[in-house]
Parts: C-alpha cells; structure tokens; sequence
C-alpha cells in the first residue's frame, strides 16, 4: 500500500531537490529556446539538464509517495550516488556550454550558462546534506570513496566518447586500441556499479573483491598503454593547424588526451586502495 510522506518534501533534502528541478528545466527550456547546435557538446550540454530534472522528479515522487522504501536496492545509497553523478555532470556542462556556445550578443545562451552553475551548486548543496546524515544511513557501495571512483571513471570516460570523431582513429591501429581501452573499462565499470547497486555481488561465481582489485589493476595498464599511444600518434608531429577557429579536431584530440592523464590517475588510485582495503581486512 502506498502512503503520502509529507515530510520527504519538507525537510532540507526534498527542498534542495524541488529547487534542482526547477532550476534544471529552466535552464534546459532556455537553450531549447535558442537556436539547436549540430554538436555532441550541445546535444550532451541538453541530456544533462534533461536527465538531472526528470531523475530528480522521479526520486521525488518515489519517496514522497513511500514506493522508495519498497525498492530491491539500497535507496540512500542510490540517491546519494546520484547526487555526485548530477553534480560531476551538471560542472562539465557548466564549464563546456559558455566555452562552445555563449558570445556577447547571445543572451539566452549566458542566462543558461549561469542557470547551470547554480545547477551545480544546488546538487554540491545535496551531496554535503546527504552526507551529514546520521552515521548509518549511508552505507552502499556508491556512497563510499571506491564507489565515487567508480562513477568518476565512468562520468570521465563519457566525455572522452563525446570528444572522439572516427576520423581521427579509423585510419590508425594504435589510436583504435586506444579507443578500445576506453570503451571496454568503462563497460566494465558500468557493470561494477550495476552489480553492488542492485546488491547482486553476493551472487558473483568469485570473490567480489578479489575480481574488483583484477580489473582495477588490468584497467590501470590498459590506461597506461593509451596514455602512452594516444598523445603519440594523435599529436605528436601535428600542430594546431592554423585554419582551426575557436574550438576545432586538434583540440579534442588534446582533451582527450588530458582525460585519459586524469582517468589513468583515478583507476591507479582505486587499485592502491582496493589492495589496501581488502589486505587490511585480511589481517584483521
């Protein structure tokens, strides 16, 4: 039987999240308003506003009409997790949208710039509540430092695929191993995540921590091949060509060379810790 929480929408959470869908489609009804960009910046920019509104609407309705206390996984974990994922997002547009599509004359598209850096800001202001909750209440995989990584690593890679044209890998073997390594850890890290969040570890055929440290250090030496190969065959021998405008090939050629630096230091300290955690546990 479904029952109506007034207070799931009354305490400093539920006021944080009525003020993130409200700010959200504002600011998605303000670039919907402008003229559409034949970009995947644009198109990302448009998802992140559009999934952080209907996501925050729905973790609304669900609890205020108790179905959250009915769901097979662990609630707080997941609203806590999406909470730092909607923030990670929420920046990147905030950072990419005024960078690709604001100027001086284009009104609309700085009012949206600006609506998005207080996106980011409301869900910063969610994570900080959600994790001054009693001690207890936050206790899922997501909500702790391996499971943040974890999104990292995900959210990281999303950009690196949003940056990538096929021109600029098809022709070489060493930049399509790079790609490769891109898609094939971020696949598996979806996984990961999938799997503590629907609590399906328990099931795993093999030592949950023992396949998470395997992956972790195999995911690690793959981001080394392709920090190594990316910038080598991708930049080296070819300037920015002058005919590039503002933002051009060349540049996401070294934007993804930058995430990859950050994403390759992210997986090696998720290995460093998972081997610390599970050892530690051990000893005990």
């Amino acid at each position: 039987m479904v029952f109506v929480d007034l207070k799931s929408i009354t305490q400093p959470v539920g006021i944080i999240r009525i003020m993130a869908v409200i700010i959200t489609c504002l600011c998605f009804s303000l670039v919907a308003s402008a003229k559409p960009e034949n970009s995947p910046y644009w198109a990302w920019c448009m998802f992140t506003w559009c999934f952080c509104c209907f996501f925050t609407l729905l973790i609304i309705i669900l609890e205020f009409t108790t179905v959250s206390s009915k769901m097979l996984f662990d609630w707080n974990d997941f609203t806590a997790a999406f909470a730092i994922l909607a923030s990670l997002i929420c920046l990147s547009a905030s950072i990419i949208y005024p960078i690709f599509f604001t100027c001086n004359t284009c009104h609309r598209q700085a009012g949206a710039s600006a609506v998005s850096w207080v996106c980011f800001g409301v869900y910063v202001g969610e994570v900080v509540l959600t994790y001054l909750r009693p001690h207890g209440q936050t206790r899922g995989f997501l909500s702790t430092l391996p499971g943040i990584m974890k999104m990292l690593e995900s959210f990281l890679a999303c950009l690196i695929f949003m940056s990538l044209e096929k021109g600029q890998y098809h022709k070489s073997p060493e930049l399509q191993w790079c790609v490769a390594v891109y898609a094939l850890c971020f696949t598996f890290t979806i996984i990961l995540i999938l799997l503590t969040l629907g609590d399906l570890t328990s099931y795993f055929p093999f030592s949950f921590d023992t396949t998470l440290i395997v992956f972790n250090v195999l995911a690690t030496a793959m981001y080394l091949t392709a920090l190594v190969l990316w910038p080598l065959y991708s930049l080296h021998n070819h300037g920015r060509p002058s005919s590039c405008g503002r933002v051009c090939s060349w540049d996401k050629l070294v934007l993804i060379t930058i995430i990859t630096i950050f994403n390759f230091i992210i997986y090696t300290m998720d290995t460093v810790y998972s081997v610390i955690m599970v050892f530690s546990g051990r000893n005990q």
